[in-house]
């Protein structure tokens, strides 16, 4: 039977399917469950890749507000998505694209603009079977290739707006042999006031699943502790599993121990069973154990830094926070993130800058808190305190540096004051006419060209870096004499693109128009965070009477916990 060219179907492809739904609330950690699964099945030597299906009707994230979805995560061709695909790229050490990500918006306007050419030959366009047929079509053009592609379901089953991509996966079982579909369910099993743990609320979950058409293959339950047995066993029952399907998934304090949670568990033996993968897979002898040996490693000391923005939820900053655990991991230190809000810098605030052995200003859109990040920078210069600039963060020190040591009174980003007498952040000429909001900003992987025997030469180790962007103002090309042969050196340029500041005679001062948050895996720490710790733990050591050039080991040595 050949291609179904409206599904994508195509009987001899051998890729695996795993979905995975969430049940009774949002927020529950599907995400991290899907990601485990394919870390697990990654260990096991297979080819994963993943999707993610937000249903809401915006085409992508990047309008969004992060209080609404969190940070807007960058992938590596512009795509502005989820923050869930960052925890796929980083727990599978993968680079998606922009197709990997399924929303309403993306699925509903191509299908109308397929009606508008004609391309339906008079027919009724409907959500079964046009939407529908996309959907399939879009999932399964990204698992082509892979051995085994996880989908994570956004929302919660019940919501009206999620209801064409479930009718979608009902169809894809259908489509699918047996062993190439798996459903996963993750839902709350939450604790009674007498500590008795309830099944109710996943049995309701299940029910409204099946109301639809899908039963699921593998549930897991969200819960504070393991799961007990005769929970397990009640589950079971009157889901219409076997008890051997039913996994636990408590809370952990790093994300990244989940893995081994779920492994212990046996998630990843029964999931190879399932898809009939257990031939293909390496033994459990042979399996990779570098995640479990990198993320239970002990830890030689801590360091806190200083997170200046205006969002005070850390979701608006994951991938930051995400990058600062990776330099440590590689650093072999615990970072304790001190949030200081940048719409408030009073003299509380000012005091956790003090508390703080480095300063990080991340990006973000708007002129709220730009005053409080600027305080911030200029601190972190006037008094020697590690600095790391990110994107804003890089433009704000651009505008304090202005101010403070320039003279240029009233310097600005002409974002923030369109009547500012020095705008030395500017739109340049080619972005002028563009209206839209959404996908119009410099996107996506970009190269850097970076000029010898400076730190940002030492920091990547190379003469160029390819960093993920998201912007529209610049440095002003008309202030680059102002800053020629100054302390501030613009270290990383493309064209005429200002992308890597930094200062001379300061323990670490170092910013970047880019977000090098966005590539910093586990495994492959960003280089300027560590950077950040390496300037961090050096000022550490001269503080104790280290300063004699020793090693980052016997540094570290002199800050042990």
């Amino acid at each position: 039977m050949p291609t179904d060219p409206e599904t994508g179907y195509d009987p001899e492809m051998g890729e695996k399917f795993i979905f995975v739904t969430g049940g009774v609330m949002s927020g529950l950690g599907k995400g991290i469950t899907a990601a485990s699964t394919g870390r697990l099945l990654a260990n096991a030597g297979f080819d994963v890749t993943a999707v993610k299906i937000d249903p809401y009707l915006n085409v992508d994230a990047g309008t969004m507000n992060p209080y609404q979805h969190g940070e807007v995560y960058v992938l590596k061709d512009g795509g502005e998505v989820d923050l869930d695909l960052g925890n796929y790229e980083r727990f599978l050490d993968i680079d998606m694209t922009f197709d990997h990500n399924v929303t309403t918006g993306k699925a509903y306007k191509h299908v109308i603009e397929k009606e508008r050419a004609g391309d339906y030959l008079g027919k009724t366009v409907q959500i079964i079977p046009h939407i529908t047929d996309e959907i399939k079509r879009r999932i399964r053009e990204a698992a082509e290739g892979h051995d085994v592609c996880i989908v994570e379901v956004g929302g919660t089953v019940g919501d009206i707006e999620s209801m064409p991509f479930l009718e979608a996966l009902r169809q894809f079982a259908t489509e699918q042999d047996e062993e190439d579909f798996l459903l996963t369910h993750v839902t709350l099993v939450p604790y009674s006031k007498n500590g008795e743990q309830k099944t109710k609320p996943t049995q309701h979950s299940v029910k409204e699943l099946r109301s639809i058409g899908l039963q699921p293959d593998v549930l897991v339950g969200r819960c504070d502790d393991g799961l007990d047995e005769e929970t397990k066993r009640k589950i079971a029952l009157f889901c219409d599993v076997p008890t051997d399907a039913v996994f636990s998934n408590p809370d952990v304090e790093d994300i990244y121990h989940v893995p081994l949670i779920v492994e212990e568990e046996g998630l990843d033996d029964y999931v190879m069973q399932e898809l009939a993968l257990e031939d293909r897979a390496v033994s459990s002898e042979e399996r990779s154990t570098a995640w479990r040996e990198l993320v239970t490693q002990e830890t030689e000391g801590e360091v806190d830094i200083a997170l200046v923005g205006k969002y005070a939820l850390e979701d608006a900053y994951m991938s930051i926070h995400e990058a600062l655990k990776h330099a440590g991991l590689e650093k072999n230190i615990d970072v304790n993130v001190l949030w200081v809000d940048s719409d408030e810098m009073d003299d509380d605030h000012e005091e956790r800058l003090k508390e703080a052995d480095g300063i990080v200003v991340p990006g973000g859109f708007g002129s709220r808190g730009t005053e409080g990040k600027i305080e911030a920078i200029r601190y972190a210069r006037e008094n020697d305190v590690p600095f790391l600039g990110l994107c804003l963060g890089f433009q704000m020190a651009v505008v304090e540096y202005a101010r403070n040591v320039l003279g240029l009174e009233g310097a600005n980003s002409a974002e923030i004051d369109g009547d500012t007498p020095h705008p030395v952040i500017d739109i340049l000429p080619e972005q002028y006419e563009i209206e839209d909001m959404g996908g119009t900003m410099r996107l996506g992987a970009h190269e850097t060209d970076i000029e010898a025997n400076t730190l940002a030469n030492e920091v990547y180790g190379d003469t160029s870096c390819t960093e993920r962007h998201r912007h529209r103002y610049e440095v002003n090309p008309e202030y680059f004499e102002d800053f020629d042969g100054e302390p501030l050196v613009f270290s990383g340029r493309a064209g005429n693109r200002m992308e890597i500041l930094e200062l001379d005679d300061h323990p670490y001062f170092f910013g970047t128009q880019f977000h090098p948050e966005f590539r910093s895996r586990p495994d492959r720490a960003s280089p300027p965070f560590v950077g950040l710790l390496d300037g961090v733990l050096e000022e550490k050591a001269n503080e104790n009477g280290n300063g004699n050039g020793n090693s980052d080991a016997e540094a570290r040595e002199e800050v042990k916990a």
